[in-house]
């Protein structure tokens, strides 16, 4: 048997980025099973089977302690199909990898280690758990074939399968059997062909498995190796590879601020043609990064981990699938919010978007799981729309597993629409004219990320005039799309307002609405411009229509304020008669309502200018001349041309006040006997307001002794 200083098992001193409690979003995360090794250890991958069930194995634990391979019904019932190492010296095998399943109905896998030749083994096994070694790695001298496979199989479309051998974890792949790996093919009888030898400058230890593209070539990558000298044993890269087995290195990682180093798991081919992957290390915080790469060996990367505050997007990424809805869900060994158990985070299960917005949907507390420092699990979308997937540790602990054996997970995330409001009504607008946009907002208000591919109106009266619903929506947020309507034809007139998303309610329709009404015209006129204080002004206004029917309704005379609302006649004429207008200018409007048949309409400014009128005073004495101590009697009169005016007025002897007096009528008196013997001008004066101008008048008094 195998030492276990091999990658997998030095899997557990990678480092984890510290995390803090952070709330994740609602969402439906169920515990299906919790191992408890007598059933396994540490389980792998799931695969869901054409039966519905799902199928994976265990590293260790089972019957004989080295490995299960099992089978679980989306209800949690757990059956183990199979028990490595049943036979004295595990030709059979021990430390499972996951499984796929093959055309012809079988599952296929590989094993670590053991085997005929101590280096790992290749099997069948039927869904009875019938299970058949089909090869034996380290058979060739000097094991040219490769040994210790650490990923499981792919089955091309030539029929035949292909994968990986990692070898040992040594400096520059010496002094262990099995090299630097290898990739090989193997047909369903078991014939083996090594297709290449890794020799360090171009990769080692590919501990991922493989993917087809659809150029037909294989790409995967390799944990060390590769160019970079930033690592010992360098940092890893990205091959693609014929089937006829040449090799081409596409990308040699640096373990730099934007690069990152030993990718663990392996590419997908997303649906734009380009492949997607991670890193376990390396990264603008040096805790793994998400990567995109083209065919040709462009990489770019999307999103650096741990780069929230106290790591709560994770570190440590694991596998990376690319869902239905488009977007890219995975795990990380480490980070996400804090618990008792993990001070540091327990991993997390993630969402990223193609253009690198990531969303954390889960982070497990050590409760209903861990990676225990380990490797992160993979996550697989079932049927059913849930993804699925394995923790390695905690949940149901006991004596043979102190922190836990592992368990399997579902995880129901999904992005919701809420729309405010989901009509629009745009009233009464005129032919031909753009009215007031109108706003939608929409929400998502699910519990993963919200692509918004397309936002469109089917009918050409309403037009979209702006819009930030483009791309993807975090949960919770919102984002705006304004709407007007210019109608081209007369009439009620309705259209839709869609989204397209990657929620299952999409597309989503807000409906719209408006009438078309022949437009209308209004001229606001004055009788007397400028005027005074006091007199009549007559406003006039004229709304004409384009159409055959006489505009009805009302028009508000308005400067701001309205000054008064008057109805149309039958020719469409209103008449404000107004003399009451305080000495100001007025920039007048006629504002027309509209009605069910002619919109409304406002007409230009006309600025009415309101003067002061003018007064003029006199003032007559009771008796003149007076004799001293007698009462004397001033009546002052106070006219103007257009109103009669109103207010105190105050009589004067030189610079002495007598008195003052109210007008009633235009008129005030004011009686003295205190006026000194000789000639006294008495004056009185009216100051006037903002509407009338002063004035004022003088009377010279006689007192004889």
């Amino acid at each position: 048997m195998a030492k276990l200083g091999l990658l997998r098992k030095a899997g557990i001193i990678l480092v984890v980025c510290t995390a803090a409690a952070i709330a994740a979003p609602a969402q439906t995360f169920t515990t299906l099973h919790s191992f408890d090794y007598t059933d396994g250890l540490t389980p792998s991958g799931l695969i869901e089977a054409t039966d519905g069930n799902f199928y994976g194995t265990t590293t260790y634990g089972g019957a004989y302690t080295w490995g299960t391979v099992f089978k679980i019904t989306p209800g949690g019932t757990l059956t183990t199909l199979y028990n490595f190492c049943a036979q004295t010296g595990c030709p059979d095998g021990l430390w499972p990898n996951a499984l796929m399943q093959a055309t012809d109905g079988n599952f296929y896998g590989t094993t670590l280690d053991t085997g005929g030749y101590d280096a790992g083994t290749v099997f069948q096994i039927r869904p009875d758990g019938t299970l058949t070694t089909l090869y034996s790695f380290c058979a060739q001298t000097n094991c040219t074939d490769g040994g210790y496979p650490h990923a499981g199989l792919m089955q091309a479309t030539d029929g035949n399968f292909y994968g990986t051998t990692g070898g040992y974890v040594s400096p520059n792949c010496q002094g262990f059997r099995g090299g630097c790996g290898t990739v090989f093919k193997i047909t369903p009888g078991g014939a083996l062909t090594t297709l290449h030898n890794f020799n360090n400058t171009d990769g080692a230890y590919p501990v991922a498995g493989l993917i087809q593209a659809t150029d037909g070539n294989f790409y995967g990558t390799t944990f060390y190796g590769g160019a970079s000298t930033n690592c010992p044993a360098g940092c890893g890269t990205v091959f693609k590879i014929t089937p006829e087995g040449a090799l081409t290195t596409l990308h040699n990682f640096n373990f730099n601020n934007t690069d990152g180093a030993f990718p663990v798991a392996g590419l997908v081919q997303a649906t734009d043609g380009n492949f997607y992957g991670t890193t376990v290390g390396g990264g603008a915080n040096f805790a793994g990064t998400l990567f995109k790469i083209t065919a040709a060996g462009t990489l770019t990367t999307l999103h650096s981990f741990c780069s929230q505050t106290k790591c709560f997007d994770g570190s440590g990424p694991g596998s990376l699938m690319q869902a239905i809805d488009g977007n890219f869900y995975g795990t990380n060994q480490g980070g996400g919010a804090a618990s008792a158990s993990c001070p540091a985070g327990c991993g997390t299960i993630f969402e990223i978007a193609p253009t690198g917005a990531l969303a954390t949907l889960h982070s497990f507390d050590g409760i209903d799981g861990s990676f225990g420092g380990g490797f992160p699990g993979s996550l697989m979308q079932a049927t059913d729309g849930s993804f699925y997937g394995t923790t390695s540790g905690v949940e149901a602990a006991n004596a043979s597993c102190p922190a836990g054996c592992g368990t399997i997970f579902r995880l129901t995330v999904a992005p919701a629409v809420t729309l405010r409001p989901t009509s629009l009504s745009f009233g009464n607008q005129a032919l031909d004219e753009t009215s007031a946009a109108h706003t939608v907002t929409l929400k998502n208000s699910g519990t993963a990320l919200l692509n918004v591919s397309r936002v469109a109106i089917d009918d050409g009266s309403f037009a979209i005039s702006a819009n930030t619903c483009v791309g993807v929506l975090a949960m919770g947020k919102t984002c705006t799309v304004s709407v007007t309507f210019t109608p081209k034809s007369l009439g009620k007139l309705t259209g839709t307002l869609s989204f397209t998303d990657n929620a299952s309610s999409s597309p989503q329709v807000v409906l719209l609405s408006g009438t078309c009404v022949y437009p209308t015209s209004t001229t606001l006129s004055s009788s007397l411009n400028p005027s005074t204080y006091g007199q009549t002004i007559v406003f006039t206004a004229i709304v004409t229509t384009s159409g055959p029917i006489p505009p009805t309704g009302t028009v508000s005379f308005t400067w701001g304020y309205d000054i008064g609302t008057v109805t149309l006649n039958a020719i469409g004429v209103a008449t404000l008669t107004r003399s009451n207008l305080n000495a100001d200018p007025y920039p007048l409007r006629a504002v027309y309502k509209g009605d069910a048949n002619n919109f409304g309409s406002a007409s230009p400014v006309l600025n009415q200018t309101v003067l002061q009128t003018t007064s003029e005073a006199t003032i007559t004495s009771s008796m003149n001349p007076s004799t001293v101590g007698q009462a004397v009697t001033f009546t002052a009169k106070i006219t103007s041309p257009t109103v009669i005016p109103s207010g105190p007025v105050t009589f004067k002897a030189g610079t002495t006040v007598l008195g003052t007096a109210q007008l009633s009528s235009g008129k005030a008196k004011f009686t003295t006997s205190t006026l000194p013997p000789g000639s006294t001008v008495v004056k009185v004066i009216y100051n006037g307001d903002s509407n009338i101008k002063e004035s004022s008048a003088s009377v010279t008094q006689t007192v004889q002794p």
